[in-house]
């Protein structure tokens, strides 16, 4: 008997397409079994018990939030506002807005780096490759990837798990995407987090907190400023003929 052998490639082909694999299959299995424990509800009817390991022992207590934070963006699970104001709730304003940005960023970056090993090389190979109007597009992107990243952070409309797969499927170097991660993702982390260290009034009054606050006008007006600030370099660079001005 002749013994059976795998394509050349495949096997490594395989490799790369784990870890997107089992971030969908633990998506997909918790947005139906966690989204009663990932919730207001929950955060309400738990909040002595949390409160009372945060102070039995903080060190532990930050640290397994982070982390726990970190699993449920990576993971694309239900539940990351909920996570932020839990934040805010447990630790106050700061240091609770840097726990939120730690865990939130951290997350991210296992999403990336799982979306940039399976598919990332072979897109930006295939659109490196490419003529016509897609060569244009990717080369302004390639031109302007400080502004882009931080414009996509920004702007509220764009979901978190897809602004984390555009920059890993474009080529975007680890660091860059770092950087504008953790601060692209401030203004809105401050306002959730400001929100979760004034949920104890909330919770005695036995009312819900306003998510929607960031589409307030004074919330939203600054926020849509900052993405235009974020896109001032292209509009210099337009009109003055330069390159990246980020370099």
């Amino acid at each position: 008997m002749t013994k059976m052998t795998q394509p050349d490639g495949q096997k490594p082909t395989m490799l790369r397409y784990l870890p997107l694999m089992v971030i969908a299959l633990v998506a997909a299995i918790g947005a139906f079994t966690l989204r009663d424990y990932l919730s207001f509800d929950a955060l309400r009817d738990n909040r002595a018990a949390l409160i009372a390991l945060r102070d039995s022992n903080y060190l532990a207590s930050a640290l397994g939030f982070v982390v726990l934070y970190m699993i449920i963006v990576a993971f694309s699970l239900p539940g990351a506002a909920i996570a932020t104001l839990t934040g805010g709730f447990l630790f106050g304003l700061f240091p609770g807005v840097l726990y939120n940005l730690i865990g939130a960023t951290a997350g991210a970056v296992v999403i990336f780096l799982a979306a940039q090993w399976g598919l990332g090389e072979r897109l930006k190979e295939k659109l490196d490759a490419s003529e016509g109007m897609v060569a244009k597009i990717k080369k302004g992107i390639d031109e302007n990837q400080w502004s882009m990243l931080f414009f996509i952070r920004l702007v509220p409309a764009v979901p978190f798990f897809v602004a984390n797969l555009i920059p890993a499927f474009l080529g975007v170097p680890l660091y860059r995407f770092v950087i504008s991660t953790f601060f692209g993702i401030m203004p809105g982390g401050l306002v959730f987090t400001s929100v979760g260290s004034g949920l104890g009034d909330v919770f005695a009054k036995g009312e819900t907190p306003n998510l929607g606050i960031i589409f307030e006008p004074y919330i939203l007006l600054p926020i849509l400023g900052l993405c235009a600030l974020s896109l001032l370099p292209i509009a210099v660079k337009g009109l003055t003929g330069k390159k990246d001005l980020s370099e």
